[in-house]
């Protein structure tokens, strides 16, 4: 993953858009972490992920509660 300052990204953000488009680059601000550059596909993808993940644990939970179908796509488009 390719890693660039706050100050870099700020300077040379069509570039990055576009090289995000391959990989995510990490941004930096004061040597540390600050933020993650990715394409929308990569995002949609992660979303994704992280609905299956809770759609598995709630099918193991014994924690049974009402269904709302609505709630949890809405919950999805954000």
């Amino acid at each position: 993953m390719k890693t660039v300052t706050a100050t870099d990204a700020q300077s040379h953000f069509g570039a990055l858009l576009m090289h995000a488009q391959g990989e995510p680059v990490a941004i930096t601000r004061n040597g540390k972490a600050a933020g993650v550059l990715l394409s929308a596909k990569d995002y949609q993808e992660l979303k994704l992920q992280a609905l299956r993940q809770a759609l598995i644990e709630g099918e193991e939970s014994e924690d049974v509660g009402p269904f709302n179908m609505k709630g949890i796509l809405a919950d999805a488009k954000q």
